[in-house]
């Protein structure tokens, strides 16, 4: 009888034993996952090491190599647009920031989100998630005071009595329960303007402070936070580098102080023969455009010392961001959640060919520091850019060579101007690992990724307000290869006249309103370098009449009157 009770309870132990494996199996598989989205701010398509660069980016290349790394991911083309569709999964006219931050009294160009949108935050905050914010956020609507000298010194920070924008339009009043960072664009990366803490101004900062340093410190402390919390958290983490002005810490520009002396065409040509060797192109299918160098060659250019300085401040911005990239994934690891962590990393457009020392101080550039040092905006390029008393940018040539392959660049709809490196990691939900992924996806596409991955729900009203459909599809069918041809019939952009639309492999795009449609297969063609529009002016009829179909559907039109 002992026997037999014994044969019992061991096997009352071992059904026990079963059911509660696989309940806590069940609740380990049915944790929902964390999901960082990490912007960058006018990064060249071909900068990181994982794309070509000669950029040292070891973090971000580990996540590609442990994911799965884009070729076709499209943005907005420039940044608070991009910034508007990313959080709201819609085209950035139907989110009402159809150009910038101004508003421009028409329905597509309110400068700031409208309320016809809900946020990704807003969406997952709903859904249980914890969610929160550090950087730029540039979708609020930014007055500048009435008299130039009165807003210098607020850039300066001698004002420090006014909100920044409406409190109701920042990021703790659109779903993040916590934010950090700047609400207008640009910044000066030693001391920047418009800083936050929720709603409450940062009115000093320490001597040592470097933006991209402290946001991803402020990153880290987040996580930190949500991990102890025990739900799932959403995090939005929106690095203002490499965007101009060209501000480094002197240790990271010091790596790269030899890199860039050999000039614009030697990097093209390097980047471009290493995506081969990486598998990430075909030569064939992608050849490497003309160098749109304006008829300056390096062994002509009388400014290369300080233009070979000007691309090691940029490098060294991506350097100092991919270290900060790598602080948020140690303590991913310390906090046990990186496995369950869905991660996503892209640009807001292509690389800037701006040099904003010809706009001089004004509106979002400070002249002088917060102890009355003199920015320089000297467009001689007789003072060597990277310290906070200097504000340049790198100019065509650069923006040019660090979009390789392709042509133009930031607010432009050819190639260079939309294509973004998109990388995406989630080892418990995404099976490739190390590979390339080539159907084209848009930025409208992360909010419908955010709401099947969490498991939420895109809703038609918030807060009393009918929400407009997205038209962004998930990405994860792709990620994991069970879309493989097309994920959109058509893919649309406009921006201060520059437009375009993709339907397949053919795509029409123009440099400006008054300018004429091109045509491109780029199936065979990705770099548009043959222009079919004289050859087959039927399908540029029948895609120019799409794509106003779409302009008014989007938004697009009317157009604001002229100011």
């Amino acid at each position: 009888m002992k026997t037999i009770i014994l044969n019992v309870s061991s096997i009352l132990f071992f059904v026990c034993s079963i059911i509660g494996s696989a309940f806590a199996q069940s609740k380990v598989a049915a944790k929902r996952p964390n999901i960082i989205v990490i912007l960058a701010d006018d990064l060249g398509y071909s900068d990181l090491g994982c794309y070509g660069g000669e950029i040292n980016t070891p973090n971000l290349d580990w996540l590609a190599s442990q994911g799965v790394r884009s070729t076709s991911f499209y943005n907005a083309s420039r940044c608070c647009p991009t910034r508007a569709s990313l959080l709201t999964g819609l085209y950035p006219h139907t989110a009402g920031i159809g150009n910038m931050t101004t508003d421009q009294k028409a329905p597509g160009y309110r400068g700031q989100l409208t309320s016809n949108t809900v946020t990704i935050a807003q969406v997952l905050k709903d859904a249980g998630y914890q969610t929160g914010m550090v950087g730029k956020w540039h979708v609020s609507e930014t007055k500048p005071l009435p008299e130039k000298e009165e807003q210098l010194r607020w850039l300066d920070h001698q004002i420090q009595d006014k909100a920044f924008a409406d409190t109701s339009s920042y990021p703790t009043h659109k779903g993040f329960q916590k934010y950090y960072g700047n609400i207008w664009g640009v910044v000066d990366f030693f001391d920047p303007f418009s800083l936050v803490n929720g709603t409450t101004p940062v009115k000093n900062v320490p001597a040592d402070f470097y933006y991209t340093n402290v946001l991803g410190d402020s990153a880290v402390a987040y996580i930190d936070y949500f991990a102890k919390n025990g739900d799932p958290f959403f995090m939005y983490v929106a690095f203002t580098a490499p965007h101009w002005p060209l501000q480094a810490l002197e240790k990271d520009i010091q790596k790269y102080e030899d890199t860039y002396k050999k000039g614009w065409e030697h990097i093209r040509t390097q980047r471009y023969q290493k995506m081969i060797h990486l598998g990430m192109i075909n030569p064939k299918q992608i050849p490497l455009s003309d160098f749109m160098h304006d008829g300056k060659t390096w062994e002509n250019n009388p400014d290369s010392i300080w233009d070979a300085r000007a691309m090691a401040v940029h490098a060294a911005m991506v350097d100092c961001l991919d270290q900060n990239v790598g602080k948020l994934i140690d303590q991913l690891k310390k906090t046990g959640e990186l496995e369950n962590t869905f991660i996503m990393f892209l640009s807001d457009n292509g690389a800037s060919p701006e040099r904003p020392e010809e706009f001089g101080p004004g509106y979002d550039r400070s002249g002088t520091t917060r102890n009355g040092e003199k920015v320089s905006f000297s467009v001689n390029k007789d003072v060597l850019p990277g310290s906070q008393t200097t504000h340049m940018g790198i100019g065509r040539q650069w923006a040019n060579a660090i979009n390789t392959p392709f042509r133009y660049w930031k607010a432009k709809e050819h190639e260079g101007g939309i294509n973004t490196p998109f990388i995406a990691y989630w080892p418990q939900g995404i099976n490739s690992t190390n590979k390339f992924n080539r159907v084209p996806a848009h930025i409208i596409d992360l909010m419908a990724t955010c709401i099947e991955v969490s498991g939420a729900s895109y809703p038609q009203t918030f807060e009393g307000n009918t929400i407009t459909p997205s038209p962004g599809k998930s990405l994860l069918p792709v990620l994991n290869g069970k879309i493989t041809n097309q994920l959109h019939d058509e893919l649309f952009w406009e921006h201060n006249g520059a437009a375009a639309l993709r339907q397949g492999d053919w795509k029409i795009v123009r440099l400006e309103e008054k300018a004429d449609w091109e045509l491109y297969n780029l199936a065979v063609d990705r770099t548009e370098t043959n222009n079919l529009a004289k050859k087959f002016p039927a399908r540029v009829s029948q895609m120019k009449e799409k794509w106003h179909q779409l302009a008014n559907q989007y938004q697009v039109f009317p157009k604001p009157a002229a100011q």
